[in-house]
Order: structure tokens, then C-alpha cells, then sequence
């Protein structure tokens, strides 16, 4: 492979095969073909191949040319050919309902084992973020189990703070229902704020009650 590489380079590159010293200037000498003479693949049969034994061996007849008609730039994706099919959100869709209608057009349009599909970019951060969000949202409520706990050294107070977390979190998704409104960023943030004034509302409770069962029996 890298004679017939080095033979079609030779004709068809701008290999440097000498250079040319003056007084002054230096002087590459650049071998090539005769432009007039590779107008069409036919070409290839007078290019020739130097043989193990010395002797030069024609192209043809260790290759087979087909002409066959392939893009000029070929995009990769781990090291794998690859294309990209982009999509814009319809008004009123969200990306979640985006993602689920491209995978059910995928699977009803039965294409071959060997074409795998993957998404990137904003809907790869969707799906990421959707694989792990139960594992994250259990840890996040492991940790404020945890500072609590260790706040107040009881394993039950922060059980009775925590427990209105579900009711908020619950409530404001419902709210977000009812109002016909979808869960975006700002609706996120306002669960996120709800979520801690709830819990402050708790930890007051829970503050009040420990002074008064210290204070007041």
C-alpha cells in the first residue's frame, strides 16, 4: 500500500526532489505529471509500480478503479464517519417531547444495525442531565439530612424538616399544572425558593419547640 501511495503521490502530488543551490537563491525541483496528461481515469493505467524484484509492475493490474460519486468532506465522530441532522423546537414544544418523538421516528423507520444514532449538544445535556437527576437529588437530600443531623445531633429532627420537602416540590409542579405553564428555568427557580422557605419554616418550628420544651417543660 505505501508503494502504490508513494507511485500516485509522484504523479499526482508536489514531491521535492532535489533542490538547486546559487550564490544568492536555493531551488526546489518539484516532480510531477504532465497536467495534459491525467484529464480522466484512464490515466491511471500508465502509472507504474516498482516490484519487489526490481521490475515495474502497471497499476491496473494490481488495482480495480471505480468511479463512484462520495462528498469531498467527510465529518467524524469518534473516529467514526458521522453526519449531523439538526432540529428546532416547534411553538409550545418542549425539548423533552422533542427528544421522545425523534426516538419513536427512529425506531419505526427500521434502519440498518450498523448506523448508530447519538444526540449532542443542548439535547445530550438533556438526556445526561435526566440519567442522573435521581442520583443527585437523593444525594442532595442525604447531604441536608447530614448538616442537620449534625446540627441539631438528633436523627429525628431532620426527618421532620426534610418531610416538607415532597409536599413543595409537589404542590409547585402542580401549580405549574394547573397554570398551563412548563417547567422552565425561572418555574425551576421558584421550586428551588419555595423548597427553602419551606425548610426555614420548618427549621423554625423545630427551633420553637426545642426552646420550649426546654424552657417551658
Amino acid at each position: 500500500m505505501g508503494t502504490v501511495d508513494n507511485a500516485l503521490y509522484d504523479a499526482f502530488g508536489q514531491r521535492i526532489v532535489s533542490t538547486i543551490f546559487t550564490q544568492s537563491n536555493q531551488y526546489r525541483v518539484i516532480l510531477e505529471a504532465d497536467p495534459e496528461s491525467y484529464q480522466s481515469v484512464d490515466t491511471l493505467s500508465s502509472i507504474y509500480v516498482p516490484s519487489s524484484g526490481g521490475g515495474q509492475v502497471p497499476l491496473s493490474a494490481i488495482a480495480k478503479v471505480t468511479v463512484e460519486a462520495r462528498p469531498l468532506l467527510i465529518n467524524h465522530l469518534a473516529q467514526f464517519p458521522a453526519t449531523t441532522v439538526s432540529f428546532n423546537l416547534a411553538p409550545g414544544a418542549s425539548l423533552g417531547a422533542a427528544v421522545n418523538a425523534i426516538e419513536a421516528a427512529e425506531k419505526s423507520a427500521g434502519q440498518p444495525a450498523s448506523i448508530h444514532t447519538t444526540f449532542q449538544g443542548a439535547a445530550l445535556a438533556f438526556r445526561s442531565n435526566l440519567s442522573n437527576e435521581l442520583l443527585l437529588l437523593l444525594a442532595a437530600v442525604l447531604v441536608m439530612y447530614i448538616v442537620l443531623g449534625v446540627l441539631y445531633e438528633s436523627f429525628i429532627h431532620p426527618v421532620t424538616i426534610l418531610s416538607t420537602l415532597p409536599s413543595a416540590g409537589i404542590g409547585a409542579l402542580l401549580a405549574l399544572i394547573l397554570a398551563g405553564d412548563d417547567l422552565t428555568i425561572i418555574a425551576l427557580i421558584g421550586i428551588i425558593l419555595l423548597i427553602g422557605i419551606v425548610k426555614k419554616n420548618a427549621i423554625l418550628m423545630i427551633d420553637f419547640a426545642i426552646d420550649a420544651e426546654r424552657t417551658q417543660d
